[in-house]
């Protein structure tokens, strides 16, 4: 199946997000409040983005089946994850003024280009590859926090929120959809989608951690 050639080809990338500082300060709960507000305010860039592709890519989705699962995932993701965020956002005192006065980092910018390059060049399928990434990615980022936790409640949370049973079991019908919309013929153009998003995930972390600006 195409996600077991993708799982396998991206491994030495995902155990270096999984091991990645940010990541293991966020577990010690040695992460700096000032990085984790960082994050969350690049993240909400990146998630208003990530969004949108679901709604363009269900646009054009010839499935039926394809198109709902595409628009159900966005409203899912604004109900649920990007929600959450508004939970952290008040805890930290980030407001809707800081948010639209702080640009997306040029890491962010590249990821979301990347995104909306592969709904352009490879339409439904190309953008169903390139976001699985981010799903299943965090989703066992969360598995693996969720059995030594961290001491900072709000940390805790960000794990939680990817290690809760809603969010873990979209991930056998998000699997399900990219090994759909896979085919002999486009199977190596949506591995090189994957690795290349699996890879800006990696430089995510790292762009929090640098506070990367222009």
């Amino acid at each position: 199946m195409f996600t077991d050639q993708a799982h396998a080809a991206t491994r030495t990338s995902w155990a270096a997000s999984k091991h990645h500082p940010f990541i293991q300060a966020l577990q010690a709960g040695t992460l700096p409040a000032a990085t984790f507000r960082y994050y969350l305010i690049q993240d909400h860039h990146y998630l208003q983005e990530f969004a949108t592709i679901h709604d363009l890519a269900a646009d054009q989705a010839t499935d039926p089946q394809a198109a709902h699962q595409l628009r159900a995932g966005a409203e899912h993701l604004r109900q649920g994850e990007m929600a959450v965020r508004e939970t952290f956002f008040k805890q930290l005192a980030i407001t809707d003024a800081e948010i639209a006065a702080t640009p997306m980092a040029p890491t962010g910018y590249a990821y979301t280009s990347h995104l909306y390059r592969s709904l352009a060049t490879l339409g439904t399928a190309g953008a169903v590859i390139a976001l699985l990434p981010c799903y299943w990615l965090y989703a066992e980022i969360g598995h693996d926090l969720a059995h030594q936790g961290s001491p900072i409640p709000i940390y805790q949370a960000w794990i939680d929120t990817y290690n809760a049973d809603d969010y873990a079991g979209e991930m056998p019908d998000q699997l399900a959809l990219a090994n759909r919309v896979a085919t002999p013929q486009n199977t190596p153009a949506l591995l090189d989608i994957f690795q290349k998003s699996s890879w800006y995930e990696l430089h995510f972390w790292q762009m929090a951690l640098d506070h990367e600006t222009w």
